[in-house]
């Protein structure tokens, strides 16, 4: 990888110098070429133009208009083997030099174009340049298939020239070509209702990548279509195998009118820093054919048209009504489908409910049988006042209570189971909360204060504590139980009714609030268990 980038700079930083003969060198102006190529040039010359091409990343060509002589200087990174380099150099199409190494003796430490890196510099020698083509061809002997060109084109660049037109009618598996050769400046076309495209063939040239094509609507002066590449491959005959062509689809051509096909060569006119091209001086470059284009699909009388835009309009209103139909038909079924849903989760809720309530009476009156065995009758009363108070709230049927109601049901009940194990216990409420307009379903929490009372903590007397907290995360609203006890392992089916019935109904929940999603998790260890429950977005 490194070799390769390094080639790359390699070929990036050739420096052209033009030389005066009698003045020598002049190293005072200094004209960017592309990327790290830079050229000095003497008084004499005014225009230097370089062009990298994205499709040929391996290509670099220089535009040297008003230059006599040209001397060219190569400078290498310090951290590269220059030993393994090989360059070729060809004065027009002939090879003056071939595959020769660097001489190494003639290495030379510079600052390549004032740049602060030290580099390692010589001179492939001095070229006439003044109507001639100097390339130089490099490559590093490890990758030989990377060869890195540089054209230096002191001749004027030639006009490129259309070999003809070839129109494509028919349609699959049958087509025509029909082929314009009378070119005189304007080529009159007809696109019928069966013609495809066009194709512009032209002549083949050394330099075919410089060219780009564009054409533009000479009614509103507007670009329609450009292509900087060309293709080949023996379009339409063999004996056009090598000729460079592109094609035109007809649909570019909105209306009947006269477009401009233009064909220069992709230099960055503008990009000297002595003096730009004027436009007479760029125009002798530039190759421009107009095409005066009729469309037979143009040719409808105005009631022909107003009849289709009648019929189009209709069967694209009847086509949006069908599907308005279809589509209020859909969102009906499935919000009568959503609502059947919500009904019978809301069913399974109510068992669920009308299951947990005769277990928490259950565990209830055992409490009090327990407290009259043990002859508390006082502590047996009081536990009755509380139960009387805290079945009626049970038994209320109200599917959604207040935070501040449950918070008062939880309150009671711990009272009364700790008249009976004597435990302690904290119910804490962020200062953020709004108790009594926030609702949740009712009983959430019950069950699972109830089971750390039975399984928790009964056992620990006064030893035993509860933790019960309400409080807000963002949009969320966590509800968290958190007991002392000697915790049960959480992997094992539980056996008890009062966490499976609720994990239950949290399902069923989450099937009715879809956007608030409710989330338990449970985590016990032998010195306590902590119940978290997470409504989602519910504040």
């Amino acid at each position: 990888m490194m070799k390769k980038i390094s080639f790359i700079f390699l070929s990036l930083i050739i420096t052209a110098i033009t030389v005066n003969a009698q003045k020598g060198i002049n190293y005072n102006r200094i004209y960017g070429a592309g990327n790290k190529m830079q050229m000095c040039v003497d008084s004499l010359a005014k225009n230097v133009y370089g062009k990298v091409f994205p499709n040929l990343p391996n290509t670099t060509f220089n535009f040297l208009p008003e230059v006599n002589n040209v001397s060219i200087r190569i400078n290498f990174r310090k951290n590269i083997s220059i030993e393994n380099y090989r360059y070729t150099i060809l004065v027009d199409d002939t090879p003056i030099v071939i595959n020769k190494s660097i001489d190494l003796a003639k290495l030379k430490d510079t600052h390549a174009g004032g740049d602060e890196e030290l580099f390692s510099s010589t001179t492939f020698g001095t070229f006439h340049i003044k109507d001639k083509i100097i390339t130089i061809l490099t490559y590093d002997i490890k990758k030989p298939q990377d060869v890195y060109k540089t054209i230096f084109y002191g001749k004027p660049i030639p006009r490129a020239k259309i070999q003809f037109f070839s129109k494509l009618t028919g349609e699959e598996g049958n087509y025509s070509y029909s082929n314009i050769t009378d070119l005189k400046g304007i080529t009159k076309l007809t696109f019928g209702k069966r013609d495809l495209d066009l194709t512009l063939i032209k002549y083949v040239s050394d330099i075919d990548y410089l060219y780009s094509t564009s054409i533009k609507d000479k009614q509103t002066d507007k670009v329609i279509f450009e292509s900087t590449t060309w293709k080949y491959g023996g379009y339409i005959d063999e004996s056009y195998q090598h000729s460079p062509y592109v094609k035109f689809d007809k649909s570019i051509f909105k209306k009947s009118g006269d477009y401009e096909i233009i064909i220069q060569p992709s230099i960055e006119w503008t990009n000297s820093n002595d003096r730009d091209f004027t436009p007479k001086e760029i125009e002798k470059y530039i190759t421009r054919h107009t095409l005066v284009i009729t469309l037979d699909e143009e040719s409808y009388t105005k009631k022909e048209f107003l009849i289709y835009s009648l019929i189009v309009a209709f069967f694209i209103g009847l086509a949006f009504l069908i599907t308005l139909y279809f589509m209020r038909k859909r969102n009906k079924k499935k919000l009568a489908e959503n609502e059947q849903q919500k009904n019978i989760a809301k069913l399974q809720l109510n068992s669920i409910r009308s299951q947990l309530n005769p277990h928490f009476m259950f565990n209830a009156l055992s409490g009090i049988q327990n407290l009259m065995n043990k002859n508390e009758i006082d502590n047996a009363n009081k536990y009755l006042s509380k139960f009387a108070r805290l079945t009626r709230n049970v038994l209320d049927d109200k599917e959604l209570i207040s935070l501040s109601q449950e918070k008062n049901l939880l309150d009671d009940y711990l009272q009364m189971e700790q008249l009976r194990f004597g435990f302690k216990y904290e119910i804490n409420c962020s200062e953020n909360l709004d108790l009594a307009n926030i609702e949740i379903p009712s009983m959430l929490l019950q069950p699972f204060v109830e089971n750390a009372v039975k399984h928790g903590i009964s056992q620990k007397a006064i030893d035993g504590k509860i933790i019960i907290t309400f409080s807000r995360q963002a949009n969320d609203l966590d509800l968290t139980v958190t007991d002392n006890g000697n915790g049960f392992d959480t992997e094992k089916k539980n056996k008890g009714l009062g966490i499976p019935l609720s994990e239950n109904r949290i399902e069923l929940l989450n099937s009715i609030y879809k956007e608030n999603r409710f989330s338990l998790a449970i985590q016990s260890t032998t010195n306590g268990t902590k119940i978290s429950l997470t409504l989602t977005d519910w504040l």
